[in-house]
């Protein structure tokens, strides 16, 4: 195998200006996915005007900075974000990177002004619009990525993307089917290539990129390399279709045909080569690199090559030649040598134009004749000759046809087979072999032309077929002649180019590599000759048997169709997952929680036990206050086992009495001179306790005197005596641990940090909330969003739930009232009620603003005293529930304007804003900043950037608990759930 050298080049840190081009390149393709999102349905040239506007500032921006790299230059744009684990944001451009980008956002720009015409204005549009910008914007960032694990983020948004794009027609099931099949194969890569990504750090000790591709003897040399190799190897084959992952591709042609000429010719299956390259200097070079790489993509090759000539479906035979195609790159990489690894670089980029068109052509075809199948397509140049002249160009650069750049590459690629003939054993039958897929590939391409655009005028066809708009036809004449450009003159073209995208892989010393049209007479050339020759041959022979082949697929098709053993696989995964569900699951809640409880009991024990612990008995001085305190645990506990004995018939006494339990544990942080968690504690248990009793309406009752048969009255007590047992087990090993804790040393742990630091570097006296909000706001930033998510889940379950006829009956006492004010002929039903609620109504109103002013003090000083954003929040939420407990939610509703998903979004969006701030001045995200300021009036007072953190937390916290609130609120305003007509009297 060649000895390699890898490419270390020095990273040069971006100035400002060229930081912000950067930035822009990354991120607006997701600003224009977003207002795309926002368009109306069926605002088609509104959405395909701003997404090729996107795509051209982001291609402008790309463009302004490539003099940088006519040397070699990198550069790179640091953003702390997790510096301590070594997990940066980092933007990295190279030469590499940059040619890979302009292909993104090209080709992207191309496929936009394409799908303008393709898509039909009654599919919402704008919608896919969105997707592909996002699916752009996320390819961006895999080939920007200047950290290992931020490139894995944005190598698994483009499977989330392009699991979006190819199901975009949903009511497809094809295209259901191959968008499930797509995400599953390259999301198991995804997780495939973290671990090898995690790996790979461990060795260097860095994810930065820059370190590891500097690194390549202390990770080719370390007994970690096989394993992060085959890992990161399942991570670039998966999502690059490589044999035996190349399946998944072919299903994901039922996406639109857009879709098709952007993911599967120079982007989504151009992840794992761009990949394979990016690496290339650190891991190849290597036996199992050989071994695992060279073949797979010598399997690809002649697989994919095979499959394509028996194809009927016009993006069925493209997608085959994409993955024989692919397969070359791979092979080519495989084979470790410097000029092989030129020569994938260069057929990347060449694959990329002549297959993007094609895809274009294959799907103008479809659009105007109304198929892809070939068996009903013929003579087509006739009706539609410019589109008929553009496919037969570029399929002739698929070919390899001279004077095309398909020629330049694949004659680069034969040059290496032939001069690796003689490096190893296994590649004496590589030149044979290269020329077998070569000839291949010229079949394939020739019953593209042949039976599709020549022979007798289709009959089979539901419409006469023509040109497409002249603007539909544009991309395809751009790619088209740079196919021409790059084949005549490929040294001025893309010569540039391609020298700085090795350079950036394989250092400054690169090897020469002539792109001249004419080498020579060679044996390369003769190679490329006998595979013309050969390809038209074997067409001539088989041609007609090809075409009446009824399966559509090769002989032996269905043994080799990885398709097929896919279902297969996910057939028998979903059957033993019903088989385990059946054995070991339960349709009721509660013998799952016992197996949990049970289940966490015997890993305890058995950790607590194989660590020795022991306890030691200490008999602590017995004083007044330790009464007491005993005193308020034992009405604590009796709370708790006095509400769990009531919950089944008596719902309400167990919520006051749950309630009860809360107030101790309350008292206890009181007692234990924790006054934040006791105000926090205090709120939180009011909210809670209302909303509980509110829920407890409608569900369903439960009366005593309903007698079970006496065989499941046996059973019942038998499972109320088990859980008693597993509760008492449960809390005692609890109690056993805390007091074998709370008995031993203490040991100095952090709490010494924070205090320390809370005020040096936060400027808050309140340790417990400066650790929320500024220690720990990463944290705290996760747990609002699960608030957020719970809230609205919380109002989407319920949103559709209509109470039973048996819960909207009257209370007892309200029945009563109601009756006594039917007696009576002066008064009306439903007097007694509101006089009974006049004071309470009139008191819950006053005390509304008071309340805020509460909320509001509890936040601004919870920095430094007791309070905060989560305890102000909840305040705030208790001032709302006491207007609609008091008046009804009609009342509230029409004199307040309450929108709690918006409050729920706007304090997110405050959240992260106070976060991202920090990055404006250069420090990693959600790093707090404050200073002393004095103010009119007030003084000299701090000011904390985490007050602004805070604030989200608040506005989160009272849209979340509100919306709950008003989805059980609105339970009474609706219908009754209507009974099933044979549940109904008859008619």
């Amino acid at each position: 195998m060649a000895k390699l050298s890898p490419a270390i080049q020095e990273s040069r840190p971006a100035s400002m200006s060229i930081s912000l081009l950067l930035v822009v390149i990354l991120v607006l393709p997701f600003l224009g996915a977003i207002v795309a999102s926002g368009l109306p349905r069926h605002a088609r040239t509104s959405a395909a005007i701003l997404s090729w506007v996107v795509a051209l500032v982001s291609l402008g921006c790309l463009a302004a900075l490539w003099p940088m790299f006519q040397d070699g230059e990198t550069l790179r744009y640091e953003v702390p974000w997790l510096p301590s684990l070594g997990v940066n944001l980092v933007l990295r451009l190279d030469g590499l990177s940059w040619l890979f980008s302009a292909l993104i956002l090209g080709i992207g720009a191309l496929v936009v002004l394409y799908a303008r015409y393709y898509m039909s204005p009654k599919d919402p549009v704008p919608r896919f619009f969105s997707f592909l910008l996002a699916f752009m914007g996320a390819m961006q960032g895999v080939v920007l990525s200047g950290n290992l694990i931020q490139l894995v983020v944005f190598w698994e948004l483009t499977s989330l993307f392009s699991f979006l794009l190819i199901g975009y027609w949903h009511q497809n099931p094809a295209a259901r089917e191959g968008s499930r099949m797509a995400l599953t194969v390259t999301a198991i890569g995804g997780i495939a290539l973290l671990v090898g990504m995690i790996l790979i750090g461990r060795i260097v000790g860095s994810y930065d990129l820059d370190v590891v591709l500097a690194s390549r003897e202390a990770i080719q040399t370390s007994p970690l390399y096989l394993p992060a190799l085959i890992l990161l190897l399942l991570g670039a084959m998966t999502k690059s279709a490589q044999f035996p992952f190349h399946f998944w591709l072919p299903r994901a042609m039922a996406a639109p045909t857009p879709v098709s000429a952007y993911l599967h010719s120079a982007t989504m299956v151009k992840a794992g080569i761009f990949l394979l390259i990016r690496f290339w200097p650190v891991l190849a070079g290597s036996e199992s690199w050989y071994l695992i790489v060279g073949g797979m993509g010598l399997a690809t090759l002649l697989l994919g090559a095979w499959c394509a000539i028996f194809q009927h479906d016009l993006k069925g035979l493209l997608a085959y030649s994409t993955i024989s195609h692919l397969g070359l790159i791979v092979l080519l990489l495989g084979l470790g040598s410097p000029l092989a690894c030129i020569a994938a670089i260069f057929h990347t980029v060449n694959h990329a134009t002549f297959k993007a068109s094609l895809f274009m052509a294959a799907g103008i075809i479809d659009h105007e004749a109304g198929t892809r199948d070939m068996r009903k397509l013929s003579g087509l140049f006739r009706f539609m000759p410019f589109t008929a002249t553009l496919a037969m160009v570029a399929a002739a650069a698929m070919a390899g046809v001279p004077l095309l750049n398909g020629f330049l590459s694949k004659e680069m690629f034969l040059a290496e087979a032939v001069a690796s003939a003689h490096t190893h054993g296994l590649n004496m039958l590589l030149p044979a072999l290269a020329t077998l897929a070569s000839a291949f590939s010229v079949l394939y391409s020739l019953r593209f032309i042949h039976a599709t655009f020549f022979g007798p005028a289709p009959t089979e066809l539901d419409r006469i077929p023509h040109e497409p708009p002249a603007w539909m036809r544009r991309p395809v004449e751009v790619l088209v002649a740079l196919c021409l450009v790059v084949g005549i003159f490929p040294a001025v073209t893309v010569g540039p180019f391609l020298k700085s995208a090795a350079v950036s892989v394989l250092g400054f010393d690169l090897p020469y590599y002539s792109l001249a049209l004419w080498h020579g007479f060679n044996l390369p050339l003769v190679l490329s000759l006998v595979a013309l020759a050969g390809g038209v041959g074997l067409y001539v022979v088989f041609g007609k048997r090809i075409n009446a082949n009824p399966r559509g697929g090769p002989w032996g098709w269905k043994r080799l169709n990885g398709g097929w053993l896919f279902e297969r696989t996910m057939t028998g995964l979903f059957k033993g997952s019903e088989a385990m569900v059946r054995l070991f699951g339960a349709t009721r809640q509660q013998p799952q929680l016992r197996a949990i409880v049970l289940v966490a009991l015997l890993a305890g024990g058995l950790a607590a036990i194989g660590a020795g612990l022991v306890i030691h008995p200490i008999m602590p001085t017995l004083t007044l206050s330790n009464w007491a305190f005993a005193g308020l645990w034992l009405v604590g506990a009796s709370c708790a086992v006095a509400a769990a004995w009531q919950a089944k018939y008596h719902r309400l006494a167990a919520v006051v009495l749950m309630g009860g339990a809360g107030l101790a544990s309350c008292l206890s942080f009181v007692w234990l001179s924790a006054p934040d968690l006791a105000v926090t504690q205090l709120l939180v248990e009011v909210v809670t306790t209302v909303l509980l009793l509110l829920g407890l309406r409608w569900l369903p009752k439960r009366l005593e005197t309903i007698r079970l048969p006496q065989a499941m009255e046996k059973r019942s007590r038998r499972r109320r005596r088990i859980d008693l047992i597993i509760a008492a087990a449960v809390g005692t090993s609890l109690a056993a641990i805390s007091y074998a804790v709370m008995t031993r040393p203490s040991i100095e742990g952090i709490s010494r940090f924070f205090v320390e630091h809370a005020y040096k570097d936060a400027g808050g006296r309140n340790i417990v909330n400066v650790i929320l909000v500024d220690f720990r706001a990463f944290d705290t930033f996760g747990e609002i969003t699960v608030l957020g998510i719970v809230g609205l889940t919380i109002f989407a379950l319920l949103r559709r739930f209509r109470p039973a006829e048996d819960t909207l009956s009257n209370p007892s006492q309200q029945s009563v009232q109601d009756a006594s004010d039917r007696d009576h002929e002066t008064r009306s039903e439903g007097d007694t009620l509101k006089e009974t609620m006049l004071i309470p109504r009139v008191v819950m109103r006053w005390i509304f603003p008071f309340i805020i002013l509460l909320a509001v003090h509890l936040f601004l000083r919870g920095h430094d005293l007791p309070g905060g954003g989560f305890a102000a929040g909840v305040a705030l939420s208790i001032a709302f529930i006491l207007q609609y407990m008091a008046s009804g939610a009609r009342w509230v509703e029409e004199r307040l304007a309450i929108r709690p998903i918006v409050w729920i979004g706007v304090g997110l969006v405050v959240a992260a804003l106070s976060g991202i701030g920090s990055w404006l001045f250069g420090y990693p995200f959600l790093t707090s900043w404050f200073q002393y300021a004095d103010l009119p009036i007030l003084g000299r007072v701090p000011l904390a950037s985490a007050v602004l953190f805070d604030l989200g937390v608040v506005v989160l916290v009272v849209g979340a608990t509100v919306l709950t609130l008003v989805a059980l609120a609105h339970q009474s305003l609706r219908k009754p759930k209507q009974r099933d007509a044979e549940e109904g009297e008859p008619s």
